[in-house]
């Protein structure tokens, strides 16, 4: 009995070649390592977050598929960018920025920590938590990260078939890629842990058809 993996579709009955997403999350910083809502502010990364950055840079060429890589795109953000920027080089390919892989906006919980948000406005954030189309106050929600995060999907299939691209973001957009993906609802969102500088990998088919095949990889 072949030990070989099965090629791209072939269990799923999905045709063509799929467009091959490296969805990569950033590294740490001081607010992911306080558990505070970080989204539209602008941190840099942490010693830590350096080390895992460069942990990933030095250890993606060793995940299948992942020397093929023809572009990447990546969070405008500062701790997006300075991800990119050691793991880009490893790969050879330049950093295009993109506004659709930007975090969610928080609005005025940007900074707190789940409990702190969920005492200033325990009604609004007990609401938010199950329907993802409520916004947080001077925000927006998780629907919208999905409308955006989903129109750049079909501009990437559409302009990557067959092709590996790299995408670098936050762990919203990156769930939301995966939950794209699954076809599941939003409880994927609170439900799916990301650990920081984790990679993950999804497969979208120009005939509409998805297929994961890794979640959370970490590098050490």
């Amino acid at each position: 009995m072949s030990s070989e993996a099965p090629a791209s579709g072939l269990w799923t009955g999905q045709a063509g070649q799929p467009t091959r997403l490296l969805l990569l999350r950033h590294g740490q910083t001081v607010m992911s390592a306080q558990r505070r809502y970080s989204g539209r502010g602008d941190p840099e990364l942490t010693k830590l977050g350096r080390a895992q950055v460069d942990a990933v840079a030095k250890g993606i060429r060793g995940i299948e598929g992942c020397d093929s890589v023809v572009a990447a795109l990546c969070s405008p953000l500062r701790r997006a960018r300075q991800t990119a920027e050691p793991v880009a080089h490893a790969l050879d390919v330049p950093i295009q920025l993109h506004d659709s892989l930007v975090e969610t906006d928080f609005g005025d919980w940007e900074g707190l920590t789940f409990a702190e948000a969920r005492a200033r406005d325990p009604a609004l954030h007990q609401r938010w938590l199950g329907d993802d189309t409520v916004p947080a106050p001077g925000g927006e929600s998780f629907a919208d990260v999905g409308l955006r995060v989903g129109k750049l999907l079909d501009e990437l299939v559409i302009g990557y078939p067959g092709q590996t691209v790299l995408l670098v973001s936050h762990v919203t957009p990156i769930k939301v890629v995966l939950r794209l993906a699954l076809d599941t609802g939003p409880s994927l969102l609170f439900r799916l842990h990301l650990d920081l500088a984790s990679l993950s990998i999804a497969e979208f088919y120009p005939d509409g058809g998805a297929s994961v095949r890794g979640v959370n990889l970490r590098f050490s």
